[in-house]
């Protein structure tokens, strides 16, 4: 009796061992099925989170259809503006001729440091606007100019970013500017086409020299070419006479009550638009907006020179009528472009050296247009280039005022991201 007794407390209690063991398989059988399936050495309570997010992101999130509306037209907008970068890799493959004619629209617009076909084909709307036949020059310049590059076997990368064509627009548009004999002078596109053809051979010279420090040419092929040709045709030439220009033999008679504030406003579109040599505030007005649709800073930095440049010429007693013609403001607008974020990474500090080059550019200008009207030679943009060079040439402790290289300049917007990226690794260098 009493081992029958004890063997039944024996084979309960083995029935109880059994009935835990089992239990423990089963609790231990969902986290085994989910590391054989899944090969992760998670715990139950792990596994059990895994489903709950699983099948939290497995619920279709709701998107607004405004968002997508707005994500869509940014990424439209992206293809337009800044340099236009899948534009010009989709082109790659498309016939030689088609390229041409992007790389000349870049040329066009790099003038104002805008590599941007749209801009360039808008800039060539503004050159209608002024007057055909200069847009006929200026587009055979950039044409005779960019297809020398290739013919000289340029960098290729170089030419399609526009920047062997620009000084061949500038040559075209102010040789027809300066020419005593008028619009539609048809044997002036020879000598369009040979200056023209000259400015890869300046750009590939001056670059081989500036390489030394990093700098860029700016328009110093143009400014060379430009001074050579009105220096040797002259205004008693038989052929292709160049207007008069004079130095200054009186001085003026100004009186500050006869300034008209309208007129001082409208200079400013004016000097931006005299970058290419117009001066009808329209064009200016629609260089302004082919700026803004690649950099808003390449625009904003355009006006603001243009307005130094304005009050540059008050503080010296300028005549008004000079003040109204914008002939005060190309000079400032390029320089500040130039240093306001194109070439220095756009921070406050380097906004407020732009304006200062803008100043110096535009005392500098009236240095050399006194200088040069002496042996009847227009300025061009001698003082920008000096001034923009000297500005770049300096040296500084100050890491908010960072020189990018060559290699690394696109447009203010992008330069700026860059900036910002390598200063942020240089930080997580430090910490490590």
């Amino acid at each position: 009796m009493l081992h029958t007794e004890l063997a039944a407390r024996t084979l309960r209690s083995n029935n109880s061992e059994n009935a835990r063991y089992n239990d423990c398989n089963c609790a231990v059988a969902v986290p085994w099925t989910k590391k054989y399936r899944t090969g992760q050495n998670i715990n139950m309570e792990n596994s059990v989170d895994v489903k709950i997010e699983t099948k939290g992101e497995r619920k279709p999130i709701k998107q607004n259809p405004l968002s997508k509306a707005g994500k869509r037209v940014c990424r439209a907008v992206g293809y337009i503006t800044g340099d236009m970068k899948e534009f010009g890799a989709w082109l790659k493959d498309k016939p030689l001729m088609i390229q041409f004619i992007d790389w000349v629209l870049r040329g066009i617009s790099q003038v104002m440091f805008v590599n941007n076909p749209l801009s360039g084909l808008i800039v060539v709307a503004g050159f209608l606007v002024q007057n055909p036949w200069w847009t006929l020059t200026g587009c055979l310049g950039t044409v005779v100019s960019t297809l020398t590059a290739l013919i000289l076997g340029q960098d290729r990368s170089a030419i399609a970013a526009g920047l062997y064509g620009y000084n061949g627009v500038l040559v075209g548009l102010l040789m027809a500017v300066f020419s005593a004999k008028g619009n539609y002078h048809w044997w002036l596109l020879l000598p369009v086409a040979l200056v023209s053809m000259m400015c890869p051979v300046f750009t590939s010279a001056l670059g081989s020299v500036f390489c030394k420090w990093d700098l860029p040419v700016f328009t110093l092929p143009f400014n060379l070419a430009l001074t050579l040709y009105l220096a040797a045709s002259g205004p008693h030439n038989l052929f292709f006479p160049t207007t008069v220009i004079q130095s200054a033999t009186a001085t003026p008679n100004i009186t500050w009550t006869s300034a008209e504030m309208p007129m001082l406003l409208q200079s400013i579109p004016v000097g931006v638009g005299q970058v290419y040599g117009c001066g009808n505030p329209w064009t200016g007005g629609i260089f302004l907006i082919a700026l803004f649709i690649s950099s808003p800073l390449i625009c904003l930095h355009a006006a603001i020179g243009s307005a130094v440049g304005m009050l540059a010429a008050l503080s010296l007693a300028t005549p008004f009528s000079k003040i109204y013609s914008g002939l005060w403001g190309y000079n400032s607008s390029l320089s500040c472009v130039a240093i306001g974020g194109m070439f220095y990474a756009f921070t406050w500090q380097t906004h407020l050296l732009a304006i200062a080059c803008a100043l110096f550019s535009a005392y500098l200008g009236a240095t050399v247009t006194n200088m040069l009207s002496v042996f009847g030679v227009p300025s061009g943009t001698w003082s920008f280039c000096l001034s923009a060079l000297t500005f770049l040439l300096i040296s500084t402790n100050n890491s908010a005022i960072y020189k990018l290289p060559l290699s690394k300049v696109t447009y203010p917007e992008a330069n700026r991201a860059y900036y910002l990226k390598m200063k942020k690794h240089q930080r997580s260098c430090c910490e490590v």
